[in-house]
């Protein structure tokens, strides 16, 4: 008995915390032409990326610093998409959100290639 009691009273005080309105993004959509530009501006994003990568600066670097400041380089190509977003009326904590992943996933790719071509330097010595 003591249990059921114990489940309806988790239940009744998780209710209210689960509906965030403000967090929620509700009854709109994002055009094409919206869309072309977000993905414009990740390809940007990962471009950016990429062309640092390349930089014989960061070839002597340990990887993990070397990845830390190719990110920071890129950060502004990715406030160029939040504008976007904003722009839509998107909530900034959905933009957020999505930018944090698409910076996570970037970070994780590029600091991979770092460190595969640190170690293949290292091998070739």
């Amino acid at each position: 008995m003591n249990k059921i009691y114990f489940l309806a009273i988790l239940l009744f005080t998780t209710a209210p915390f689960a509906n965030d309105a403000k967090n929620e993004w509700h009854d709109t959509t994002l055009s094409d032409a919206t869309i072309g530009k977000i993905q414009d501006a990740s390809y940007q994003y990962k471009k950016c990326v990429s062309d640092e990568m390349q930089k014989a600066i960061y070839q002597s670097q340990d990887s993990r610093h070397a990845t830390d400041e190719i990110i920071k380089q890129c950060e502004a190509t990715l406030t160029k998409m939040r504008e976007v977003y904003l722009a839509e009326k998107v909530p900034g904590v959905i933009a957020d959100r999505h930018l944090k992943q698409l910076r996570i996933k970037t970070t994780r790719s590029a600091l991979q290639e770092m460190m595969f071509s640190e170690a293949a330097r290292k091998a070739g010595q």
